[in-house]
């Protein structure tokens, strides 16, 4: 489970900061293809947080969100944002009858758990979706980036592209694109994860804080760019989050 002290650092933030807006614009260049196709009605938000991005999708895209998550500190801002139809309810243990949606989406919500548990997650991803469901799955890669909030976050694993295919396909879904992002940054985040943090012996703390307007802007370019990248079909090799956009494969 997730830092339940993060909850109110994210809320603080997720609206502007850099790091949200980008990878929103990311997700928004690989799902705005899906969503001008296929009319998605039911649509789960596993691992919701403080509903921010399930309130989101509402207003863009019209889906019914059900907004589910472990921690009753976010649901609690998730009231305030209005969303109804809230669970609080682990991820491996979904509260919903077998089919019972067209589409699941989940943000760096599995590698809370610890490596080897992420198979009981998408087991329960995989049942809960009808056959052709659509699955948008986002996860922390590479643990070389392993950072002093992943610890304050509680963040138990990182993946690779290729073991989170490998996760998707072992559990029926069809893997439609599997990118790497937040990638042009990579070279700043090794510095700063692996010479800087250690140097200085600083404790895990959250990376979540309001940023000066300025290194806001410069730190949103470099994920502004690869939304655009991704979303004219190209993928990057390398990045400290990896993306899936998947269906469960009709039997």
């Amino acid at each position: 489970m997730m830092n339940p002290a993060e909850f109110a650092n994210i809320a603080n933030c997720e609206a502007n900061f850099w790091w949200f807006r980008g990878m929103r614009g990311i997700m928004f260049a690989l799902l705005d293809p899906v969503a001008a196709k296929r009319c998605l009605q039911r649509v789960l938000e596993a691992g919701a947080g403080t509903g921010h991005f399930s309130k989101t999708l509402a207003e863009r895209y019209g889906w019914k969100m059900f907004p589910l998550d472990l921690g009753w500190e976010g649901l609690d801002f998730a009231r305030g944002y209005g969303l109804s139809r809230l669970a609080q309810a682990d991820i491996r243990a979904l509260p919903y009858r077998d089919a019972a949606f067209d589409a699941l989406v989940s943000m760096d919500v599995i590698v809370h758990l610890p490596r080897g548990e992420e198979d009981a997650p998408m087991r329960e991803f995989a049942r809960v979706l009808e056959p052709g469901g659509l699955l948008a799955l986002r996860v922390s890669a590479l643990d070389i980036l392993r950072s002093r909030h992943s610890e304050f976050a509680h963040e138990r694993q990182r993946f690779t592209r290729s073991r989170l295919i490998e996760l998707a396909r072992r559990h029926g879904f069809t893997v439609h694109r599997c990118t790497y992002a937040n990638s042009l940054l990579l070279p700043v985040a090794l510095a700063k994860f692996r010479l800087w943090e250690p140097l200085t012996r600083q404790p895990a703390t959250s990376g979540v804080q309001p940023a000066p307007p300025w290194l806001d802007s410069a730190l949103g370019l470099p994920l502004s760019a690869e939304a655009k990248w991704i979303g004219a079909g190209m993928n990057f090799p390398l990045g400290q989050s990896v993306v899936l956009i998947g269906e469960k494969t009709p039997t």
